[in-house]
């Protein structure tokens, strides 16, 4: 018999509430992290970052040129929310970003820096109005999907902890990597995005010629624009569906940041990068911490939720964007399938780098 689930009877209405709660916590953050993208977007938190003291909805809204009434209600989300301070001790509420503040939500060269998701919040969360169809016929849609902004978001997620630790820690925690760096390599950034590694390391390491590989052409266009503005002549960035990786063995590293859970096809790509490397070449592979079930995911990361709820909009949705794709999708690559997929490749050596990182993992992979 079918359950009449309209006439239920709940019989714990402490739980029913809690349960109602629960869910309407869930559409609060929803909503504020909309907010956060506007304030991001609008120079609304760089305003309270640079200001003397705290700030009341007038100053806030003259200091970024906008409408008061506006800037009052946003303001009164995020003190809501407790992202921003709130001073009521003159008779007039003023608000402030405290340090962590400062550096989360308004310091783009900060490890910490944390807007790059949000400012591509509305294109991943228009990604709902196709996801029915992806539902019921299998197929995503690539990161190109999402726009420029797609792009430029992964940037500002990415870039800044890279740019504080990649150089500094990362590459040191490789069996002389860095040397071999220093007196020149041939290295690739397969899945570069928009170029913030090999720039980063073209600048760093000028004894060493950098290709980064992408097949995102939003991707592509901000890592071009960005070489000319650096003038850099060591570096340049490929379509690997125009210009493949070298399958002669001449490559000394090879770098894969965040992006084989991404890819639809990444068995071929591992071993693309195998046949690329040299008998003593490195693969540093970086991607995100996962455990090896669903419970382990959910008892020892508490963003599990937000995770798979973004592999679904973005990483599995690009995972599943071809046909036959592999669907590794957010969570989809713990150290056993990483290392189970290198060896099928034809690597020997899977280490784990002594590397901190709050949603990555680092593993050094041998030929």
């Amino acid at each position: 018999m079918k359950r009449d689930t309209v006439n239920d009877t709940v019989n714990d209405h402490d739980r029913l509430r809690m349960f109602t709660f629960q869910v309407f916590s869930k559409l609060e953050g929803a909503v504020t992290a909309g907010m956060i993208h506007l304030g991001d977007r609008l120079g609304l938190y760089r305003a309270l970052a640079d200001a003397d003291g705290p700030m009341s909805s007038v100053d806030l809204a003259a200091a970024v040129g906008l409408h008061e009434r506006w800037v009052r209600e946003w303001a009164c989300n995020q003190a809501a929310a407790k992202l921003i301070e709130l001073d009521t001790s003159a008779g007039v509420d003023r608000f402030s970003l405290s340090g962590e503040g400062r550096a989360v939500l308004a310091s783009p060269q900060h490890p910490a820096f944390g807007m790059g998701m949000f400012h591509r919040l509305p294109q991943t969360m228009q990604a709902l109005a196709a996801m029915p169809d992806c539902f019921e016929h299998g197929v995503g849609h690539d990161y190109d999907s999402h726009g420029p902004e797609g792009a430029e978001g992964i940037e500002r997620s990415f870039e800044p902890w890279n740019r504080a630790n990649l150089l500094r820690k990362v590459l040191p925690a490789m069996d002389g990597v860095v040397e071999r760096l220093q007196t020149g390599a041939s290295v690739a950034d397969v899945g570069c995005g928009a170029g913030g590694a090999v720039i980063l390391m073209a600048e760093a390491f000028p004894a060493s010629n950098f290709v980064g590989y992408d097949i995102s052409q939003y991707a592509l266009d901000r890592a071009n624009a960005r070489l000319a503005e650096s003038g850099l002549r060591n570096a340049r960035f490929v379509d690997p569906r125009t210009e493949q990786l070298p399958a002669d063995g001449s490559l000394d590293l090879v770098t894969t940041f965040d992006c084989i859970h991404d890819m639809a096809h990444p068995q071929p790509a591992i071993e693309a990068i195998r046949a690329a490397l040299r008998p003593d070449g490195h693969w540093l592979l970086v991607d995100i911490k996962a455990g090896e079930t669903l419970e382990e995911n959910m008892a020892l990361n508490p963003l599990a939720s937000l995770l798979y709820g973004v592999s679904v909009l973005s990483c599995m949705s690009s995972a599943l964007s071809e046909p036959g794709g592999a669907g590794l999708g957010t969570l989809g690559l713990p150290a056993s399938t990483a290392r189970s997929m290198a060896m099928a490749a034809g690597f020997t050596r899977f280490d784990t780098l002594p590397v901190d990182h709050a949603l990555n993992a680092f593993y050094e992979v041998r030929p």
